[in-house]
C-alpha cells in the first residue's frame, strides 16, 4: 500500500531548502528527492545552465522550485538570495552545501595554496556565509536544518588528494562545533558523507578507475544522487529533530565503522 503525502513519514510540506550546488548531479538528485515529500526547493547554483536544468525538471514534475543567481561565498549576493527565496516562500527553513569545486589528484609537491583556498572556500566558507544569513530565522522559529555534504575521503584518509582531505575535515569540524552550539534553538546540524558517485561531470574519467572502484563496493551496485537525497530527507525530517552533529556515510557499506 503506497502512502499519501500526507501519510508519508519525513512529510516536508510547508518548508523551504535552500540547495547550494543543486544544479549538479547529486546536488539534482538531493533536489528532486526533498521536492518529492514536499519541500519548496531553491537551487542556487555558479552554473545557471545546470540551475535552470534542476528548475524545469523540478517543475515539470509538479514541484515548486525557483533558482537563485549569485556566489554563495559573497555576503552581498547570499542576501540576495534569501531575499528571493522569502519573496516566493517566506523563509529558508533548510540549507544544504553541496558546491564543490574541480578536484585533482596529485602529490603535495605539486599543489599550490590557490587549489587549497578553493577546498576552504566552498567547504568551509559557504556554510559560513549562507548560515549567518539563515540563522536569524531559523532561531526566532526554532526550527532549521542545516545539511553538509561531505565525503568518505575523510574516513578513508585518500592519498594525493590532501587539499580536498583537508577542506573536507574542516567542514565535518564545523558541523559538530555548530550542532553543540545550536542544539538549544532547535536547529540541527549534520552531515551526509557519500562514496564516488559517477555524475555528468564523471563523463570523461577512465573506465578502469570505475571499475576498479566498483569493485570494492560491498552492495556491489554505484550510489545513487537519490541516496544522498534520501538521507537529506531524513535529516531535515522532524523525525531526525533530536539528531544532530552527525555523519551518516552513504557508501554501500565501504566504510562500515
Amino acid at each position: 500500500m503506497s502512502l499519501s503525502m500526507s501519510d508519508h513519514p519525513f512529510r516536508l510540506h510547508n518548508r523551504t531548502a535552500l540547495v547550494v550546488g543543486g544544479g549538479g548531479g547529486v546536488g539534482r538528485g538531493i533536489c528532486a528527492e526533498l521536492a518529492r515529500v514536499g519541500c519548496n526547493i531553491v537551487i542556487a547554483d555558479l552554473n545557471p545552465g545546470n540551475a535552470d536544468t534542476a528548475m524545469m525538471e523540478l517543475q515539470a514534475d509538479n514541484r515548486e522550485a525557483i533558482t537563485v543567481e549569485g556566489d554563495a561565498t559573497i555576503a552581498e549576493d547570499v542576501d540576495r538570495m534569501f531575499d528571493q527565496a522569502e519573496a516566493a516562500f517566506v523563509a529558508v527553513d533548510i540549507v544544504v552545501f553541496c558546491a564543490t569545486p574541480p578536484q585533482f589528484t596529485m602529490a603535495i609537491e605539486d599543489y599550490g595554496w590557490d587549489y587549497h583556498q578553493a577546498m576552504v572556500d566552498a567547504f568551509l566558507k559557504i556554510p559560513f556565509v549562507v548560515s549567518q544569513r539563515a540563522l536569524p530565522h531559523m532561531k526566532e522559529r526554532g526550527f532549521g536544518r542545516i545539511i553538509n555534504i561531505t565525503s568518505e575521503v575523510f574516513e578513508t584518509g585518500e592519498g594525493y588528494s590532501s587539499a580536498y582531505v583537508a577542506g573536507k575535515g574542516a567542514q565535518i569540524g564545523w558541523t559538530r562545533s555548530m550542532a553543540t552550539e545550536l542544539a538549544p534553538f532547535g536547529i540541527t546540524v549534520n552531515e551526509i558523507a557519500p562514496g564516488f558517485i559517477p555524475v555528468d561531470r564523471h563523463n570523461d574519467l577512465e573506465q578502469s578507475i570505475k571499475d576498479a572502484y566498483l569493485a570494492t563496493i560491498p552492495m556491489k551496485r554505484w550510489g545513487t544522487p537519490a541516496d544522498v537525497g534520501k538521507a537529506c530527507v531524513y535529516f531535515a525530517s522532524d523525525e531526525a529533530s533530536f539528531v544532530s552533529g552527525q555523519t551518516l556515510i552513504v557508501n554501500g557499506g565501504r566504510t562500515p565503522h
